[in-house]
């Protein structure tokens, strides 16, 4: 326990740093790197080290989807698409007697999911841009990663205290319905403490004048916490599912007593984009956004 909480303060620290930076393209190189360092966990889970041509074409991929909130990247965008769909044929059939094809599809399934979930905060930094919008981008992201690790904490802390029914026996037999449930409401008492914090520090939202949303807006914000909460255990079962079939424990070791990154934000991968989607379809959709 005392070697998670060191980690956890360690990360917290690296995280405020990035966050700092969140207006500097060093922004967006740390969260292709976090990137790339999960999808090669995933490549080795599935273990196609032999094949390591299909893990070097997602280096420059990413690193362009990473940057596309620059005009000239964006346009690059559909034609590289396809050239690495292109690549990626060439890699099998050039390794037609060492690749496992239905590893490959697992694999890049996973990947493109890491892809979308991580695209999330560099699509809300170019939606929100920070001389317009002040620092409302990151808001939305510290709510998506509340919603994914403060619904951990809380499940784990209920599943101690109360946790009797099994919750996903085959595929988790740690997690319980109890847990479930307090996972579900830490996320929503955490969302609406963000909320509360940035609203104290900044004033506002500045696409959204909370003062005529009022509870309104904080409603959103518990629905949101609810579906995220849910859509964080999902990815979590997704996660350990992949983990079981490969027969592995953790995905890496970068985080001492967590395991690698996407032991950490697994339960993450399809709450920042419905946290993004959502921004675009509910706060801002009155802004001209």
């Amino acid at each position: 326990m005392k070697t998670r909480i060191i980690t956890s303060a360690v990360g917290l620290v690296v995280l405020f740093a990035v966050m700092a930076l969140f207006d500097t393209f060093v922004f967006n190189i740390a969260i292709a790197a976090i990137c790339l360092l999960a999808i090669h966990e995933v490549f080795r889970a599935f273990q196609l080290e032999k094949t390591a041509c299909l893990y070097w074409g997602f280096v420059p991929y990413t690193l362009l989807v990473m940057f596309s909130d620059l005009g000239k990247v964006r346009v690059m965008l559909l034609p590289f698409s396809y050239l690495f769909a292109l690549y990626l044929a060439v890699c099998v059939i050039r390794h037609s007697k060492s690749i496992e094809f239905a590893k490959l599809g697992g694999m890049v399934l996973y990947a493109c999911i890491i892809l979308f979930c991580f695209y999330s905060f560099i699509y809300l930094k170019q939606l929100l841009p920070r001389e317009i919008y002040g620092y409302d981008a990151l808001y939305f992201i510290f709510l998506a990663l509340g919603f994914a690790w403060g619904g951990d904490s809380a499940a784990y802390f209920a599943g101690r205290a109360f946790g009797k029914h099994k919750f996903a026996p085959v595929v988790s037999p740690n997690k319980t319905v109890e847990g479930a449930i307090g996972g579900v409401l830490g996320s929503m008492l955490l969302g609406v403490l963000v909320t509360l914090c940035y609203t104290a520090l900044h004033g506002q939202l500045e696409g959204v004048r909370l003062h005529s949303a009022g509870l309104q807006f904080y409603a959103v914000i518990v629905l949101l916490a609810g579906v995220g909460s849910v859509l964080g255990i999902v990815g979590d079962l997704f996660a350990s599912v992949v983990k079981r079939q490969c027969g592995i424990k953790d995905y890496g070791t970068i985080f001492p007593g967590h395991g690698g990154i996407m032991d950490r934000f697994d339960s993450v991968i399809f709450i920042a984009p419905l946290v993004a989607m959502v921004v675009t379809a509910v706060f801002y959709r009155y802004t001209g956004v």
